[in-house]
């Protein structure tokens, strides 16, 4: 008898809720790979792994007035950020044959906690813009508090497009909001938007313009 397929989550709040820890374990392994990469030790790795997977979300949370935040209220997310983390440190090489792995995991962190944030921003009744913000910020964050750790720019500072993919994935998901439309595709849709473009950005050599003469 063929395995059951997995359904999937109906309910927008639960689908959030999944895009949340299964973006906690896809940039706790993006930061933990970084780490291994710069050649850190096992709490080096959790470290990174950590920030980049909980330093957006937290400060999402906090902005929104959502405390304590999710991350400390539910040990789950701890849970999944350090099993990140350590899975990294011990399959780091499979993990790096797979081809620029850090930034297709980062891609797909960023798409699911652009969708996640955003939507959490909306459900707490912010309009548009600080909600498309917001989810951007759930989406950078981590990301950005990884890479100052190790001494580099930030990418959302300096590589192709990033925020920007980010917030395209934002007006998807807001626009299906205003339009009423059913909340579980559209935020499918909102996720695989950025992780496109970011990707496509990324192979294609596609960036933000810069200042004239830099």
């Amino acid at each position: 008898m063929p395995p059951l397929p997995i359904p999937m989550p109906t309910d927008l709040s639960t689908l959030l809720t999944v895009m949340d820890f299964i973006g906690v374990f896809v940039f706790g392994l993006s930061g933990g790979t970084l780490a291994v990469r710069k050649r850190l030790d096992l709490f080096g790795v959790m470290v990174l792994s950590l920030a980049a997977a909980l330093a957006g979300g937290v400060v999402r949370d906090v902005l929104i007035g959502a405390l304590p935040p999710a991350s400390l209220h539910d040990d789950r997310y701890l849970m999944v950020a350090l099993a990140a983390g350590l899975t990294a440190f011990l399959f780091h090489k499979p993990i790096n044959r797979l081809g620029k792995p850090v930034m297709v995991l980062d891609a797909a962190g960023l798409a699911l906690f652009t969708v996640a944030g955003c939507g959490k921003a909306l459900s707490y009744g912010l309009s548009p813009l600080p909600a498309a913000l917001l989810g951007a910020l759930t989406a950078c964050g981590g990301g950005a508090v990884r890479d100052l750790l190790v001494a580099e720019v930030p990418r959302v500072l300096r590589e192709e497009i990033y925020a920007m993919a980010s917030l395209l994935g934002a007006a998807v998901v807001i626009a299906g909001n205003r339009l009423d439309l059913p909340p579980v595709p559209v935020a499918v849709v909102g996720a695989l938007a950025v992780f496109v473009l970011r990707v496509v950005s990324v192979l294609r050599g596609w960036s933000a313009p810069r200042a004239p003469g830099s």
